[in-house]
């Protein structure tokens, strides 16, 4: 972590981020593209821990509207990293309202998607090292918990920004970080536990 609970990797570019915006912002594509690359990895962990499997094609809607609004912007990396993670919660809430209002399927493609996989030990213990599986864990917290956790850790934002983004106090959201990623530890404990036992 860097100063302010910052992960180092995120604020060794912000400052090659906020000269690619100040590009882009000028016209200059590639300036943007290079903003695009800078940024999109931690935005879409994030959409995955709020929309899961749909998390890119919110992703997309995200980057149409801030290529879209990108003259509006105003500030340096960091502030653009959570201006971007701002519209992008507001695209998967807006994704998850939509998808409440769908029909449901029919009894039977529930009863289909919900049949067991055809998972061995050995098959599952393999995709609890992967990044879904953190994912599929962070999913499992308590939403404040959840979108601080993603916040902070994957899309690398500072205290305040995330409070930003999430409408709070940064006091709430350190919390809520703290306690989801005190939870998450207790829960790959317990699993670990598990595993030697079998």
């Amino acid at each position: 972590m860097g100063h302010g609970g910052e992960p180092r990797r995120a604020q060794a570019y912000d400052g090659e981020l906020g000269a690619a915006v100040a590009r882009a912002q000028e016209g200059d594509e590639e300036s943007f593209a290079v903003a695009y690359r800078l940024v999109q990895s931690g935005l879409l962990g994030y959409l995955r821990g709020l929309v899961g499997d749909d998390a890119e094609d919110v992703a997309s809607e995200a980057w149409l509207e801030i290529a879209r609004d990108l003259g509006r912007f105003r500030g340096d990396g960091a502030g653009f990293r959570g201006w971007t993670a701002t519209i992008a919660r507001h695209r998967a809430l807006d994704h998850l309202r939509r998808k409440r209002v769908r029909p449901r399927g029919t009894t039977l493609e529930q009863d289909v998607l919900e049949l067991p996989g055809p998972h061995n030990t050995h098959d599952q213990a393999l995709e609890a090292m992967t990044t879904e599986r953190a994912l599929d864990l962070v999913r499992g917290l308590p939403r404040d918990q959840a979108e601080a956790v993603l916040l902070r850790v994957v899309v690398g934002l500072d205290g305040p920004a995330a409070a930003r983004v999430l409408g709070k106090r940064p006091g709430a959201v350190r919390t809520a970080a703290y306690r989801g990623l005190k939870r998450l530890a207790r829960q790959l404990e317990e699993e670990a536990r598990g595993a030697a036992e079998e």
